[in-house]
């Protein structure tokens, strides 16, 4: 079992920046590829970002990419969504998730909901126009 804990989420206007943690506690945190999902209200969880197992490949959605960055930190256990230039599309509730990665090649990273064994409990991000 693999536990994550959001962290990060909060108000802010248009155009603003904000940094999302997930602390993951419970087995070795570099056997999982992460990834960062969204949710707004009405609507299906959608995927934003992806990052492999060591941090050296990233993928993200469209409609943030060049303004999101995912990274992570072995050492910490931990991954970081850095939303920057943020848009009121972009308020929803953010999840972390982990997938594990054990006997898959080291570059693998996964963008569906359904590859993902773990989720956290989500943190609102809320965009102010």
């Amino acid at each position: 079992q693999v536990q994550l804990v959001e962290s990060g989420g909060g108000l802010v206007q248009a155009g603003g920046s904000l940094r999302l943690s997930c602390v993951a506690s419970g087995r070795t945190f570099s056997d999982y590829a992460m990834g960062w999902f969204r949710q707004a209200p009405g609507k299906e969880r959608e995927f934003v970002a992806a990052i492999n197992r060591s941090g050296g490949i990233t993928y993200y959605a469209g409609s943030v990419k060049g303004r999101f960055t995912i990274s992570r930190d072995n050492a910490k256990n931990a991954v970081y969504l850095q939303m920057n230039s943020l848009k009121p599309e972009d308020a929803a509730v953010y999840y972390c998730a982990a997938k594990g990665v054990i006997g898959y090649s080291g570059t693998y990273y996964a963008t569906p909901v359904t590859e993902y064994n773990y989720w956290g409990q989500g943190t609102q991000v809320t965009v102010s126009s």
